[in-house]
Order: C-alpha cells, then structure tokens, then sequence
C-alpha cells in the first residue's frame, strides 16, 4: 500500500521568519532609547543646578527625572507627559513584539 502524498502548502519552503516583528522591535527600542536618552539630558545636563535653588528635589529614576515642587505645589523641571508616554509605551512594545518575533522564530526554526 502507498503512503498519501501531502498537500503542496505543506511541502512548500519554510516561512522566511519573523522579520517584520525584529523590525517593530528594534525600532521601538530605539524611540524608547531616544526617550530615555531626552529624559536624562533634561535631569542631569539642563535641571543639573536645580537642587541647589529649590528647597523640595523630587528625584526619579526610572524615567530620570529631577524636579522642584514649590509651595504653591507647582512643579519645575518635570518630564513632559508624553515622553513618559512614550518611554514606557515603547518599552512595552519594544518587549512584547521581542518576545513575539523570539517566539516565532524558534517555532519556524523548529519545522
């Protein structure tokens, strides 16, 4: 008795790999770094005399940030709210899509 031959979409090549999703990846992490990267200069390079003329020094550093708060509770030297935004939204995508392209090469790998 033969075997049955299997269908031609199975014997075809293997898929090329997860080449878009390293691309999302990569490109995210480089916005995240470039956030990153804006987030210390302003902290550490432009807010670098801030402690010495403020009373309350807020401190942070995952975005970095050094900031003022006055007595009136404004706050000087924050971060803007969209490159926290940014940093922590491309962070998360820069690893989730990592993680989907690992996956999904490793099973493209595996046929």
């Amino acid at each position: 008795m033969t075997q049955p031959t299997p269908p031609a979409a199975l014997t075809g090549p293997s898929p090329a790999g997860p080449k878009q999703l390293w691309g999302i990846a990569s490109a995210s992490f480089v916005v995240f770094l470039a956030a990153w990267a804006l987030s210390w200069i302003k902290a550490y390079a432009i807010n670098d005399d801030l402690p010495n003329a403020c009373g309350d020094v807020r401190r942070q550093v995952f975005p970095p940030e050094v900031s003022c708060v006055s007595g009136s509770g404004a706050v000087t030297g924050a971060n803007a709210g969209w490159i926290e935004v940014l940093f922590f939204a491309t962070f998360a995508v820069a690893v989730l899509v990592g993680t989907l392209a690992l996956a999904v090469a490793m099973a493209v790998r595996r046929k």
